[in-house]
């Protein structure tokens, strides 16, 4: 079992939101973020995903590819470049990021009938807690 990340999607009001910012800086099929230290057990994270959190809710996932020094003492997290929606959990804010053991990760909303429904209607039920 993999480990996870969960991070909270600064300044993304919305899961289209965060699609197009990945959208926007994604080079040949990965997105690179910064962080500011390496995690302690980034070994244990690569085959894992890292789960965004949008307005409370765990709201979406990329696989995490790998680690790389940046500048500054900065570490690179590296993602795929697509953004998967998941069945939105609640979740607490929270700076940085925090690891997220692989029982507790919400599952893909591709496997379900949810995942063909319009977005705005994604976001009311997650709203009411339905999905």
């Amino acid at each position: 079992m993999n480990l996870h990340l969960t991070k909270v999607a600064v300044g993304c009001a919305s899961l289209d939101a965060l699609i197009a910012r990945m959208g926007g800086r994604a080079d040949q099929g990965s997105v690179r973020i910064v962080t500011r230290f390496r995690p302690t057990r980034h070994a244990e994270l690569i085959g894992g995903s890292l789960y965004w959190i949008i307005k409370h809710r765990l709201v979406a996932r990329q696989a995490i590819l790998g680690f790389h020094d940046g500048e500054d003492r900065r570490c690179l997290i590296e993602l795929e470049a697509q953004p998967v929606p998941v069945l939105g959990i609640p979740r607490r804010a929270h700076q940085g990021w925090r690891y997220l053991p692989a029982g507790d990760a919400p599952a893909d909303l591709g496997g379900t009938s949810a995942a063909e429904l319009p977005p705005h209607i994604l976001r009311e039920l997650g709203a009411l807690a339905l999905i």
